[in-house]
């Protein structure tokens, strides 16, 4: 893999990931932009309830929202268009968000673009594609998580309008918290209490339960396994876990790395073909969860800098247990629960945060494995 590193012409960094040693990316952007600010619109709030980190961004409300095609900000600049990448064509392009939900010195966001195809999607990429992805994300997650102010990093991709989506572009995005993550927070402390009440890693156990009881197992390899979870909140909800269980994408090994392309594509596959011939393409979240870069003390490095408001109470405060016990793992799932119907966050998801599935889990896990490739 060959990465180059360029500027926009706001200042604004941008790589390009290519396969071939040999690719020259020397075009510059001849756009005419503002310099990229630090965005003081942005901030981290704490909830004092909750104990939950709120980001505040109120510049992002002009952000670009479902233009057409033709105008689309993530294509290569070709025919005399100009866009947010300068090249006339790429394999993979990683660059800072002109619109970020976290500013500068307090995180980072950045977007991911998976092809120039605009027509595409993360599916239909070759396995060699989807290999130099999961690379891009590996690179990214070590750089960020180098840098102070960074505790978690987290690379996810929002797909289709009913996600909310506004660019039709194959694409994800990279979030570098300057905090432990609620949901992640939670994550390790169940770990810890299950460790010290037990002995054993609780990201294995949940493993180790889905292939004993197979019923929920959706596909499996010799280094991956995907499986609908006991307790999904979603109607169509998958799991993906390496069998060898390490904190983060850096830590996979290099048989892992190349079976994951294969498992990953056919699985995307599977939920586009959910709902049946002439259902359109499945909307979906899939999100990478990775361990805290600073092990359980979420939050240390603001605390340093007296940055309270970006600190997650929760996670600095809850019982130790080490980075190393947390099990990397991508989920996977939809909004959608049949064809033509969304799965809303009414009043018990929304004001209670306690889900209602409407599709029981072993029966989304019985419909992809009957939607396989054949």
């Amino acid at each position: 893999m060959k990465k180059t590193s360029t500027r926009l012409a706001d200042g604004r960094e941008l790589l390009y990931y290519d396969s071939a040693d040999g690719a020259v990316r020397d075009r510059r952007d001849r756009r005419r932009l503002d310099p990229a600010t630090a965005a003081p619109t942005t901030a981290v709030r704490r909830d004092p309830l909750l104990g939950d980190a709120v980001a505040i961004a109120s510049h992002r409300q002009d952000r670009t929202c479902h233009p057409p095609a033709d105008e689309c900000p993530l294509c290569p600049s070709r025919d005399g268009r100009l866009t947010e990448v300068p090249a006339p064509d790429y394999e993979v392009v990683v660059f800072e968000n002109r619109f970020p939900s976290l500013s500068r010195g307090a995180g980072r966001c950045e977007v991911v673009c998976f092809t120039p195809d605009h027509d595409a999607s993360f599916a239909s990429l070759t396995e060699e594609r989807a290999g130099l992805v999961l690379a891009a994300w590996t690179d990214r997650t070590a750089e960020l998580a180098a840098l102070p102010h960074v505790e978690q990093v987290f690379c996810f991709e929002n797909r289709g309008a009913e996600i909310g989506v506004t660019l039709g572009h194959p694409h994800g995005q990279i979030y570098a918290y300057p905090f432990v993550t609620p949901r992640t927070a939670l994550m390790l402390r169940s770990t810890a209490r299950h460790l010290a009440a037990t002995g054993r890693n609780l990201f294995d156990d949940v493993v180790g339960r889905e292939l004993a009881e197979r019923t929920r197992v959706v596909l499996e390899g010799e280094h991956w396994v995907a499986f609908v979870p006991y307790a999904a909140h979603w109607p169509y909800e998958v799991h993906l876990y390496p069998r060898r269980r390490v904190p983060d994408l850096l830590e996979l090994d290099g048989p892992a790395r190349t079976e994951f392309p294969q498992i990953y594509l056919e699985l995307l596959k599977r939920f586009d073909r959910i709902f049946g011939e002439g259902a359109p393409p499945t909307p979906y979240v899939a999100a990478w969860h990775q361990a805290p870069v600073a092990g359980p003390d979420g939050g240390a490095a603001n605390r340093e800098a007296g940055n309270r408001e970006a600190v997650n109470e929760d996670a600095a405060n809850k019982e130790a247990v080490d980075r190393g016990e947390f099990g990397l793992h991508l989920e996977l799932f939809t909004v959608r629960r049949a064809f033509g119907r969304l799965k809303f966050l009414a009043g018990s998801e929304s004001g209670m945060n306690v889900f209602i599935n409407d599709v029981p889990p072993e029966t989304a896990a019985h419909r992809l494995r009957e939607v396989a490739s054949k």
